[in-house]
């Protein structure tokens, strides 16, 4: 095959849909549509290496606790391994009253036989025929008028109607997909669903289900909601009847398209959690569902431990979830951006518990869905202060002052610059630890004794410079004062923070001193202790050594 100069001479735009009065551009999304899972069968036939019945049987299971009412759960007429599965889950009494399971046949008689063999027994179940009915389909692949295409969905609805019959203790369900439905002629997709319609006479009470798939894209999102809205308003028996999506995601708008489909009248979803199958996947459910609390919709389906079901599928499929993939990614509730990371800070700062959700940079709150807050900030390259101050508050209980905020993330910065790699919470600390608490050169605080009297107040150290034990007395109206008074070089304190780490008798104190030296420029540092003075006069010495060396190396 030859390539072209211009390969777009290949391809043809879809046409639009004549329907100058579409009501689903004006429309919102108020309510839950029916969600049906197609992991186990659509979402399994794509996989490189399928499911045994072990993961296949776990997957269900976890289909099940997350609230899933519609499983497609296998193709049994096209393997023993698919047959043998759903007999497991009927005889070994896996499925739960509420939960109807779904088979897919081909419209053929011997294959929609065995598929009723595979669901005997069974207390609810949805029987799933489909058959081509695009153009290319009926020409390249059937050779197939139209006529011959409407009398094959017509004779398969016939016979699942008198096998349905014979097995009156199971409660049926009928559901009929025009395969290729976005290709087809609109026209002719009612004349053949509405032939279906009129052999299973289905009714308010007993409604049948007709499945409009996009099992390839073709077209812009707006068109499929286009070609929904059209048949809704044209499908007779539309009380008798729910209209439900099956998208794929070929052009990678699958989740806009079945959200604007819901707009157009839609009624039911068919997907695969996390966007498995084949091609590029089918919708991705997860997705869709989760969208809908940013709408104030709660969507009837339990993701309050996302990591945990992500875990289930990867197992299950062997496929990994894209570290970007919408609300479970590693990296999707993520910033290293400096400029989002204060704002990210600040969101959390003024969030209140019952108010309405407003942090910016995060559309859902990842407590909500299980995910930790400590993936919500990381630090890089790229990141700024309120990131680190995030962190370091959020794991550690350390909340350093603005300003020190600001000198610190020079600091990291550094390192980050150094190593070309993120840094962790734990390293970040560390890194904290280094550079202030461990700020023990040249003088190093052994123990000091405070006499208070009289608003006076004295203070006797003792430090360890090189070797040598030295001894320093000081008067001020406090202690921070009164330290400063005896130390050997002129310090002028420029700040001064505290506040408590944790809470009872495993409190301890956390303070922060910002000084600077005389033609120096300002620097913090930290203490740490159970003591506040102890704290406080560590805090001093941090900051006393750093100035020292700093001079020093600035003198070199």
């Amino acid at each position: 095959m030859s390539m072209l100069n211009d390969p777009s001479s290949k391809y043809r735009a879809f046409k639009a849909i004549d329907i100058p009065d579409r009501q689903w551009p004006s429309k919102t999304i108020t309510e839950v549509p029916l969600w049906c899972s197609s992991d186990l069968r659509d979402g399994n036939q794509s996989l490189i290496e399928p499911m045994d019945p072990v993961r296949k049987l776990r997957f269900f299971q976890t289909l099940v606790q997350i609230g899933m009412k519609q499983i497609e759960v296998a193709f049994p007429s096209a393997s023993q391994t698919d047959f043998d599965f759903v007999r497991t889950l009927i005889e070994d009494g896996h499925i739960p009253d509420d939960v109807t399971i779904q088979v897919l046949t081909q419209a053929r008689a011997d294959l929609i036989e065995r598929t009723f063999e595979s669901v005997r027994g069974a207390k609810k179940a949805i029987i799933h025929v489909y058959n081509a009915t695009a153009p290319s389909f009926r020409r390249i692949v059937f050779k197939q008028d139209k006529q011959g295409v409407t009398d094959i969905a017509v004779n398969a609805a016939k016979l699942i109607k008198q096998l349905a019959d014979k097995q009156p203790e199971t409660q049926w369900t009928f559901q009929y997909s025009p395969e290729i439905f976005t290709s087809t002629e609109l026209d002719f997709a009612i004349e053949v669903c509405d032939a279906v319609l009129d052999v299973w006479q289905p009714t308010p009470e007993n409604k049948a289900i007709l499945n409009l798939p996009a099992t390839v894209e073709v077209s812009t999102p707006n068109i499929y909601a286009d070609q929904i809205e059209w048949f809704c308003r044209h499908i007779s028996r539309r009380d008798s009847v729910l209209i439900s999506l099956h998208t794929h995601n070929d052009r990678g708008t699958g989740v806009a398209a079945t959200e604007l489909g819901l707009l157009a009248g839609a009624d039911r979803v068919e997907g695969c959690l996390f966007g498995n199958g084949e091609r590029t996947g089918n919708v991705d459910l997860v997705n869709l569902a989760l969208n809908l609390y940013t709408q104030g919709i709660n969507p009837g389906l339990d993701f309050s431990d996302i990591d945990a079901v992500r875990k289930v599928v990867e197992e299950c499929n062997q496929l990994p979830v894209h570290p970007r993939h919408p609300y479970v990614g590693d990296l999707v509730h993520t910033a290293f951006s400096g400029s989002h990371q204060d704002a990210i800070r600040k969101g959390f700062a003024v969030q209140q518990s019952e108010g309405v959700w407003e942090v910016p940079y995060l559309p859902i709150d990842p407590a909500d869905i299980g995910r930790s807050y400590e993936a919500v900030i990381r630090v890089n390259s790229q990141s700024g202060k309120g990131g680190i101050s995030y962190l370091l508050e959020q794991e550690y209980g350390i909340s350093l002052p603005r300003r020190m905020q600001i000198e610190f993330s020079q600091v990291v910065q550094g390192e980050t610059d150094r190593l070309g790699l993120e840094l962790t919470a734990a390293q970040i600390h560390d890194l904290l630890e280094r550079e202030y608490v461990q700020a023990t050169n040249p003088y190093a605080l052994i123990r000091h004794r405070l006499q208070e009297e009289n608003g006076t107040s004295a203070v006797d150290v003792e430090v360890l410079n090189k070797g040598e034990t030295l001894h320093w007395r000081g008067l001020g109206k406090g202690p921070l004062e009164a330290l400063v008074a005896g130390l050997p070089v002129k310090v002028e304190i420029m700040d001064y923070h505290e506040h408590a780490i944790g809470s009872g008798s495993n409190a301890k104190a956390a303070a922060y001193v910002e000084i600077r030296l005389e033609n120096g420029r300002p620097l913090h540092g930290i203490g740490i202790d159970e003591n506040l003075t102890t704290a406080s006069f560590r805090a001093l010495f941090s900051a006393l050594n750093r100035a020292l060396r700093q001079a020093d190396a600035k003198a070199a």
